[in-house]
């Protein structure tokens, strides 16, 4: 052989090694970093995760993903800011911040508005949806308060002692009457709302003269008046309230009538109706407010039994006492919970104090009030303040 040749052997040693290795580039469904989905991944439990995180944020479990362990993205896959994944699908390269792994399953990806698709990215089933569009992972307490706590002489909030009461309980929603504040305009009924709770609530009010109203912690995505056909002056006053989880809130703030409880038993029959026609069965539903019952077995507390818990334990004060007018001796304001509801009604806690069965807020008989600041010792007695606060929680899955 040429002496020349022997100066290309190794050369071609080197280039028969490389064409040979079994190491390929990265593929198209490289997970990168440390997120990649298992090959195992169950596509039955993918498409639930999908649906249940993909809730209310404009995220739909949709149809477009293409099934299979090793599949790419569907049209439907984007763990995007639209939120939708395929039935099956993968999170595709194409998700928000995210490529899916080797083998792409679709997990919890279904993400709403800026939800990412796990901590790196990956598309496994233990992806985190958007924050907005997720179901809780832990148990969330829902505090719930009927106040009828306008105070003065012209029925309204501004005098500040019915204020000073929810600023210290400080609940997540509120069933509120004769919701006057300032002229009443759009802007000073949120000013009240903004300075009583914060920023973030939102309200919800029917245009009688002594309105009723619901304020929220949660987003109204919903409301509106139903009639009150013994009652000129004020209607039922409604909100569907997108809760964290899967089940959303009808809350119902009523003022029946003082007149007779015959009148309120009418009331009743008509709020009924209008339950049972527009609230779908197996929703959570609160109806709570002034109810101006003389006792517990007041006919239009049966009536409500229809779709609503009525017996008892009810809340009471620090003394037992359940009354919640003026003079503490007859039961006018409720909180009333559907059964899935009701289910899940825990003690009130305020500070190191626990309620079983929920709280009669007077300020004369609570103590301490550093529990509650700002309430002043005086406020439930002011001048026509002519109920208590009622307080239950609830702890939502």
């Amino acid at each position: 052989m040429h002496n020349s040749l022997f100066r290309w052997i190794p050369w071609l040693l080197w280039l028969v090694s490389a064409c040979g290795s079994d190491e390929q580039a990265d593929g198209p469904f490289h997970g990168g970093g440390s997120g990649g989905a298992d090959s195992g991944a169950d596509t039955g439990d993918a498409v639930a995760d999908a649906r249940e995180d993909a809730k209310d944020t404009g995220g739909s479990a949709g149809t477009g993903g293409s099934a299979g362990a090793g599949g790419s993205a569907g049209a439907g896959g984007n763990a995007g800011a639209g939120g939708n994944a395929g039935v099956g699908g993968n999170a595709g390269v194409a998700g928000v911040g995210g490529e899916a792994g080797s083998s792409g399953s679709a997990g919890a990806a279904a993400g709403g508005a800026g939800g990412s698709s796990g901590s790196s990215g990956s598309a496994g089933a233990g992806a985190n949806a958007g924050a907005a569009g997720s179901s809780p992972t832990e148990p969330v307490t829902l505090r719930i308060v009927a106040a009828n706590l306008s105070s003065g002489n012209n029925q309204s909030y501004d005098p500040g002692h019915g204020k000073r009461i929810l600023q210290g309980l400080k609940p997540d929603i509120v069933l509120i009457q004769e919701f006057n504040y300032g002229s009443n305009s759009s802007a000073d009924l949120q000013n009240f709302v903004d300075s009583t709770f914060g920023p973030g609530f939102s309200y919800a009010r029917e245009a009688g003269q002594i309105p009723n109203g619901v304020i929220s912690r949660y987003p109204i995505i919903a409301s509106g008046e139903w009639d009150d056909p013994e009652a000129p002056n004020r209607d039922f006053c409604w909100a569907r309230i997108d809760l964290p989880g899967p089940i959303d809130l009808w809350a119902i703030s009523v003022h029946l009538l003082t007149s007779s409880g015959s009148n309120r038993v009418k009331e009743a029959n008509a709020l009924m109706a209008k339950v049972q026609t527009h609230v779908p069965q197996g929703q959570y539903v609160v109806v709570g407010g002034d109810f101006n019952t003389g006792s517990r077995n007041e006919g239009c507390i049966d009536k409500l039994s229809a779709r609503f818990v009525t017996d008892g334990p009810y809340p009471v004060d620090q003394s037992g006492n359940g009354n919640t007018n003026a003079h503490r001796n007859s039961p006018y304001d409720w909180v009333l919970a559907s059964p899935e509801l009701d289910s899940l009604a825990i003690p009130t806690r305020i500070a190191s104090q626990s309620f079983s069965n929920g709280l009669v807020f007077d300020s004369r008989v609570y103590t301490p009030l550093s529990d509650v600041p700002p309430v002043l010792v005086g406020d439930s007695g002011a001048s026509q303040m002519q109920h208590m606060a009622v307080v239950r929680d609830f702890e939502i899955p």
